[in-house]
């Protein structure tokens, strides 16, 4: 039999590939530069030598989970503002405490985000911050994929509109396709109550410029942009849509209050939508009316949040609460299966960030993106349905290996890129520090 040589060979798993191939078992996956060159039975078509085995009998491979909205250095906020409403969490407490953040807090903060995310089986996220360069270093550090977006906040202030968007061009610019191509860009104009219409088109033009996507938030508050509706005599949708600016490019967060002209109107936009039921549960926030925007075409990605109105990154968590979430709303058990859910987590949350052709899903040609769980858990047990099993019963602590383009960042729970000690140690003393200032 001929030979094929390897840097990676993942041996005797079950493999949800989340694409049309279905479950695989006793699965095989091969990968060298970065991307997976066989996949399928434990009978390769050729023989593989490896310079490296990860033996998986047991374990689940899947690809890695994507956080698609996400505000990662907010991990230094973790338990500070609790039990208040968005606009008091906001006002009161998150913004005077940024307003003192360095690029050096910002890359701590970071850290102990991607150490969480690596540790909790996210491969990837989208992330809209401040200070971006230093979360660029934290995701070059920690081995991980993201894409990131500079914030834009222009509140009634041109000149800071426009200061803001150079900045966040000058961002996008340089650390796009960076870091061998884990670091991608997209502009960051944080909401339409906090940014003019001139300025969200000019940003839609020069994203279009630098053929890149635009990360926002969108309908995450009717307190919030009350205002707005009440001046444009239209919901956040339809000014948005009005203006121009909805399109295939554009990641919505939240999408939270709207009626059905608003959903049909994203779904004729084709824009993409980031839920983040655990935040907005926490925020006493409704509950999106995702299955509406499922059922209308609308790709629905799973987001955490900031850690700040999460308190976690586990996406674990994100998928079984937006599953309950969705089905306690529309009184039917029915809503949103299993798969479906591990589809928003990954394929979904992948082609909202604009990595669909990439990562989301296994297969040969695709970065190798990917995440095994230990199946030999006794929550986990016995195993009838394994995708229900991941939606419902898995954590993010039942992660055993995780491989960012054919590197492995974690095996066996151990993290290689990262001296975990150290981040946490040292996000704790940025966060005490942060507090005293």
């Amino acid at each position: 039999m001929q030979s094929q040589k390897c840097d990676l060979l993942i041996s005797d798993c079950t493999i949800i590939p989340m694409n049309s191939d279905g479950l695989i078992k006793n699965g095989f996956i091969s990968v060298r530069d970065g991307k997976i060159t066989q996949i399928g039975t434990s009978k390769p078509h050729v023989k593989v030598r490896a310079s490296i085995t990860v033996e998986a009998k047991g374990k689940v491979a899947m690809p890695g989970l994507i956080n698609c909205h996400t505000h990662v250095p907010m991990t230094l906020f973790r338990g500070m503002a609790e039990d208040q409403p968005l606009d008091t969490w906001l006002k009161k407490t998150i913004w005077p405490l940024e307003a003192n953040l360095t690029s050096n807090d910002v890359y701590h903060g970071a850290l102990l985000g991607c150490l969480e995310m690596i540790k909790s089986g996210t491969t990837c996220f989208g992330d809209l911050y401040f200070h971006e360069d230093a979360v660029a270093k934290a995701v070059k550090d920690s081995g991980l994929r993201a894409v990131l977006a500079e914030g834009i906040i222009e509140s009634g202030n041109k000149n800071r509109g426009e200061k803001m968007l150079r900045k966040s061009l000058d961002f996008a610019e340089h650390h796009n396709n960076s870091v061998e191509g884990r670091i991608r860009t997209m502009l960051g104009p944080h909401a339409s109550y906090s940014c003019g219409s001139e300025l969200l088109m000019k940003i839609k033009e020069k994203a279009f410029q630098l053929n890149i996507g635009i990360h926002t938030h969108v309908a995450e508050s009717r307190d919030m942009s009350k205002d707005l509706e009440k001046e444009c005599r239209a919901s956040e949708v339809e000014y948005l849509s009005k203006i121009g600016f909805l399109n295939e490019r554009v990641l919505a967060a939240h999408c939270i209050d709207l009626s059905t002209k608003d959903m049909q109107i994203i779904s004729k936009s084709r824009m993409n939508v980031a839920h983040a039921p655990v935040a907005n549960m926490k925020l006493g926030l409704n509950a999106a009316r995702v299955k509406e925007l499922v059922d209308l075409g609308v790709n629905v990605g799973l987001g955490t949040d900031g850690p700040a109105s999460n308190n976690s990154l586990d996406l674990f968590e994100t998928m079984k609460t937006a599953a309950l979430l969705q089905k306690h709303a529309y009184h039917d058990p029915a809503v949103l299966s299993s798969y479906e859910l591990l589809k928003m987590a990954t394929i979904n949350g992948a082609k909202a960030l604009g990595l669909e052709k990439e990562v989301g899903s296994l297969g040969v040609g695709k970065r190798a993106d990917i995440v095994l769980i230990d199946m030999l858990k006794p929550h986990l047990k016995p195993l009838h349905n394994v995708c229900a099993n991941l939606v419902y019963s898995a954590r993010g602590s039942d992660v055993d290996t995780v491989i960012v383009d054919g590197k492995v960042l974690m095996e066996h729970r151990q993290v290689k890129t990262l001296n975990e000690r150290t981040v946490m140690k040292k996000a704790e003393e940025t966060a005490l520090d942060l507090v005293r200032r």
